[in-house]
């Protein structure tokens, strides 16, 4: 009988226990039971602590912080390590991995679990990456969130963020069925109910010890008396501005409105002594009465160009003024007490650092580099040659879109900024849509998590849907091992990824997978590769026979599923069965892309609104892997701005 012992009295270490009983449980179901005790003193059976309760060294800067795994087991038991509770929680999930379990997909259909023997490990990993995670974003049911944070620790990400105080628009995505209201019958949620859900949230990432982000944008709204629980109703003209909140928010154009009819787009006149205090204040209490957020994120509004214009705030960039927020923010915390830390985000108007004023405490701060407008066809590149930074213009300035631009303005940001900093990026958002066979997101996302060295980075938060995992979840799956081990090897990654969701023919799957990520070309769908940006942005007719020959690809992946509809484990069958929902979803894609890439935006509107009915009939049946919401949210990028016809 197997026995687990921890060594500390910890409620992570109970759930850690409890996971290795389970997983021992059903690679070995006719073992018996596993027996779980309390023993300080412990000298044999499996062994959970921390790395000091086993003299084992540290080499991290900060033992909250950083990762490191450490095991030295074997089927008699051992040791399963790590600098904190959570590290311990990865020791049992590695101990397992190296005897052969695989997580593949959120939820139990995910779970790939030998029955076999134990066999040995030895095992000690500082993980490359102090800051390794996920943000909510796209359409989310409570089901998937649950089963996402699970997953993503399995996955060994340390970090899970839940943006808003209370992420209603997420959550009203998903129930109220957006952009497949035609199929699905709205099942609205209110406000209350997600920050209840929320709540859950936070105490399923807890008993796995993750690093807790909470709020980011927010602050410059709700804090003012501009109630954003539901931005609905400020959209459709239900909430109106006061005459109070006027006074606090960005003079535009000689006027204090708001902008795009959104308190969370619109910013605060940052030059007010009054307005950066309500500010702080808000944050200050929030803290206070939020004691489990490990990273409390600070973020100015949404959108861009959208800053004040009066002649106080002229005076210094945003980034001045939002540095002046952060100082009194850290004052009234430390009189307060409080060791709360704060991340302050490089963000649209922020990417443009300050001149004149500096953070003076930067121990309780990380700075968030969030190059939202970067286009996904390039990495920064350890010998790249930066271009001089893009000019700052209040309001109007250009929009940074190469990895190389943005990198120029990170390294304006370095001259005054020495202390904790990560990035936060988008390959999970829009920009997977982009490439249907996931490989070339996949591959982008592994070098990009190779160049944070070379960006003086320290890791990444994806801002993307929960729901990443159509046709497959790949991208996942390299994202988490690349930031845990920088110099893993890609195609052994690759390999060890496809032949469990797939099998002994997951070559002929993945051959496929790239010729239509190749068919579809990332370029080309990212905008960048077209030939008369009047028509569209999308119009290349050197494009339409390459695309044609989707509807070839697509009748050779139903053929291949055909082949391996029963699969000798679940995960297995599930992955085949997906690739059969995938074969439509590419033809109705390339048939949109044809229209678009032949001039013809007319048609392409019709079959651009064709797709998305018939594809969102299968959204019930695959939601667990696929977003509906967000696929089509991003799908209007290719319809936007009809103005031309073009008649073959």
């Amino acid at each position: 009988m197997f026995k687990i012992k921890k060594l500390r009295a910890d409620h992570v270490f109970d759930f850690a226990a409890e996971e290795l009983k389970k997983y021992l449980r059903m690679m070995m179901p006719e073992g018996g039971d596993v027996e779980i005790s309390y023993e300080p003193g412990a000298e044999d059976g499996f062994r959970l602590g921390l790395l000091e309760d086993f003299g084992l060294p540290f080499e991290g800067d900060d033992a909250v912080l950083d990762d490191v795994i450490h095991v030295e087991a074997d089927a008699e038991g051992g040791i399963l390590a790590g600098s904190n509770p959570r590290s311990v929680l990865f020791s049992v999930y590695r101990f397992l991995r190296e005897n052969g379990c695989r997580w593949l997909y959120p939820g139990v259909d995910g779970d790939y679990v030998p029955m076999k023997d134990l066999e040995p490990v030895s095992y000690h990993k500082l993980a490359d990456h102090r800051f390794r995670g996920h943000c909510n974003e796209g359409a989310e049911s409570q089901q998937c969130m649950l089963e996402t944070i699970d997953f993503y620790a399995k996955q060994e990400l340390n970090i899970y963020m839940l943006e808003f105080k209370i992420p209603f628009g997420y959550y009203d995505h998903y129930y109220n069925h957006r952009f497949n209201n035609k199929n699905r019958i709205p099942e609205p949620v209110s406000p209350m109910q997600v920050l209840q859900w929320k709540r859950q949230c936070e105490t399923e990432i807890a008993k796995r010890g993750l690093q807790f982000h909470d709020m980011g944008h927010g602050w410059t709204a709700d804090p003012y008396g501009m109630d954003t629980s539901n931005r609905k109703l400020w959209r459709n003209g239900t909430l109106k501005l006061t005459d109070e909140c006027r006074k606090y928010i960005a003079l535009r154009n000689g006027e204090r409105e708001l902008f795009r009819s959104d308190p969370q787009w619109t910013n605060p006149c940052m030059s007010q002594p009054i307005v950066r205090s309500i500010m702080a204040d808000a944050v200050v209490a929030y803290a206070k009465s939020h004691s489990n957020v490990d990273y409390l994120h600070v973020w100015l509004a949404d959108g861009t160009h959208n800053h004040c214009e009066c002649e106080e705030c002229s005076k210094m960039r945003p980034s001045d003024w939002y540095m002046m927020i952060m100082n009194e923010i850290d004052e009234k915390l430390e009189k307060e007490g409080l060791d709360t830390r704060i991340v302050f985000i490089a963000y649209v108007d922020t990417l443009w650092g300050p001149e004149k004023i500096a953070i003076k405490n930067p121990k309780r701060f990380s700075l968030l580099y969030a190059p939202i407008t970067r286009t996904y066809c390039e990495s920064f590149q350890k010998d790249s040659v930066l271009p001089e930074p893009l000019p700052y213009e209040r309001n109007a300035w250009q929009t940074p879109s190469s990895a190389l631009e943005n990198q120029a303005l990170l390294n304006h940001w370095f001259e005054m900024w020495k202390g904790d900093n990560f990035a936060y990026e988008y390959h999970f958002w829009r920009h997977q849509v982009r490439d249907p066979g996931g490989q070339y997101i996949a591959k982008r996302i592994y070098e990009d998590i190779r160049a944070l060295k070379y960006m003086n980075l320290r890791g990444i938060v994806e801002d993307g849907s929960q729901r990443s995992f159509f046709p497959n979840g790949f991208a996942i799956y390299i994202y988490a091992e690349t930031l845990m081990n920088r110099d893993c090897d890609y195609e052994a990654v690759k390999e060890d990824y496809f032949s469990h969701i797939y099998g002994p023919d997951w070559k002929l799957a993945v051959s496929l997978l790239s010729r239509i990520t190749a068919a579809f070309d990332y370029e080309y769908t990212s905008a960048q590769k077209y030939t008369d940006p009047e028509i569209s942005k999308f119009y290349n007719p050197d494009m339409v026979p390459q695309l044609r020959k989707i509807k070839d690809l697509a009748a050779e992946e139903r053929a291949l599923v055909a082949k391996h509809m029963v699969m000798p484990n679940r995960p297995q069958t599930v992955s085949w069965r997906l690739l059969g929902y995938h074969a439509t979803y590419i033809e109705l894609f390339a048939d949109l892309l044809i229209a678009k890439a032949a001039g013809d935006n007319f048609l392409a509107k019709e079959l651009h609104d064709r797709f998305r009915e018939e594809f969102g009939k299968f959204e019930v049946e695959i939601e667990r892997y696929y977003d509906q919401s967000n696929t089509f949210w991003a799908m209007n990028d290719y319809i936007k701005n009809i103005k031309h016809i073009v008649l073959e």
